[in-house]
């Protein structure tokens, strides 16, 4: 069976490009291994999908080339897709930072697509596993159902993040396969272990309004204490900039000089705990701070100790030893380099007709919707290529 595009994945990056490509007149296969497309989306935000971000510029992005994202996010921009989600009558909200979700579930975004897709004439093959793919002229991929042939073919197999709904090593076996260069890959926005992780589970549950430094990216919004170490927004963000060599910089009281309170207050005969628990949950302070310290009254603690307990409350160094691991990540950072790709079309420079888009690529977002709007540039960049 013959078409002039074969895309494997029916996530969101693949279902945008087939739609593209399909109002262009390109007859298109969608071949998705799943019972259905768009199961990451459907249960994205919370079931509400955070589908873009008004936000969005190459800069919220992490690449080995910073620059790459560019052409496709400045081709299709997050007002475009808004465009979009108005004409299908789809109500949404900004929930903070640009974030936009839907107002119901998140399965109106993937009934959208698939609506496009049918005014595009494009096929959708689910249940559908692809045995091997080669290059003969054209490409021919081998699946469960049956021998597809095409002019292109694009992989938007998605990346290694949550595989109980089947994310696999998929699209970096095909790069590897046809000789592209894959970037190391890991998991990201994603909760990280603690040195120290034996502590952590008295504060578990507890969260905090923090700014998170990592490599000299700073992001302020709540952090969650858990059994290992921490999560939350903030530590999200900064999981996309953790090295296992280098501590993060926590200020667990981004508003408050605590060490000039603290100063201020130094003849209050107050124990150290009682007077900054008005500030930080007791849990946290314990977990922070050493037992015999926190149980001492405040006229008893000169001023340059409580400069030191200042500095650890405003600028907390923890190290990280492990993330949580891949059922716990939003996304992947990593993936298929950029440098093996045009930015223009997300073809293959070395493959003429193949194409990778969305998560596959060394490409990835923040938290907050950034990942998706790549998901929609990047396919519509190869979708009006291919």
């Amino acid at each position: 069976m013959k078409y002039d595009v074969i895309i494997i994945g029916g996530g969101a990056a693949g279902l945008f490009c087939a739609i593209e490509g399909g109002k262009r007149g390109r007859r298109v296969l969608v071949i998705e291994h799943n019972a259905q497309v768009g199961r990451k989306i459907l249960i994205s935000g919370g079931g509400r999908c955070n589908f873009t971000n008004t936000n969005t510029t190459h800069e919220n992005f992490i690449s080995q080339n910073p620059h790459f994202a560019k052409s496709a996010l400045s081709r299709y921009t997050p007002q475009d897709f808004v465009e979009l989600v108005k004409k299908h009558g789809i109500e949404f909200y900004e929930k903070k930072l640009g974030q936009l979700f839907c107002k119901e579930r998140s399965d109106a975004i993937v009934g959208m697509l698939l609506k496009e897709c049918r005014k595009a004439a494009v096929k959708i093959k689910t249940n559908c596993v692809v045995n091997g793919v080669r290059n003969e002229n054209g490409f021919v991929v081998d699946t469960s159902d049956d021998i597809f042939e095409s002019e292109c073919l694009v992989i938007a197999s998605g990346g290694l993040s949550f595989p109980k709904i089947g994310a696999t090593n998929f699209g970096y076996l095909i790069a590897r396969q046809f000789g592209l260069k894959v970037v190391q890959t890991r998991p990201s926005l994603v909760a990280l272990v603690a040195e120290g992780r034996e502590k952590f589970p008295a504060a578990a549950g507890v969260a905090v309004d923090a700014t998170v430094n990592a490599e000299g990216h700073e992001f302020r919004e709540n952090i969650l204490f858990t059994h290992r170490g921490l999560s939350g927004p903030a530590m999200l963000q900064a999981s996309n900039y953790w090295d296992l060599d280098a501590p993060m910089s926590i200020d667990l009281l981004p508003k408050i000089n605590i060490k000039e309170v603290m100063i201020a207050n130094n003849s209050s005969t107050k124990k150290l705990g009682n007077f900054l628990v008005e500030f930080i949950p007791a849990r946290v302070i314990e977990l922070v701070l050493e037992d015999q310290l926190i149980e001492r009254p405040m006229n008893q603690i000169g001023n340059a100790q409580l400069e030191k307990v200042g500095a650890r409350l405003n600028n907390w160094q923890l190290n990280f030893i492990d993330t949580e691991g891949w059922h716990k990540a939003e996304v992947t950072l990593g993936g298929v380099s950029t440098a093996e790709l045009s930015s223009q079309s997300m073809e293959s420079k070395k493959v003429p007709g193949l194409y990778f888009i969305g998560e596959v690529v060394d490409v990835t977002g923040w938290l907050g919707g950034y990942n998706f709007q790549w998901a929609w540039s990047s396919g519509f960049a190869a979708g009006n290529a291919v």
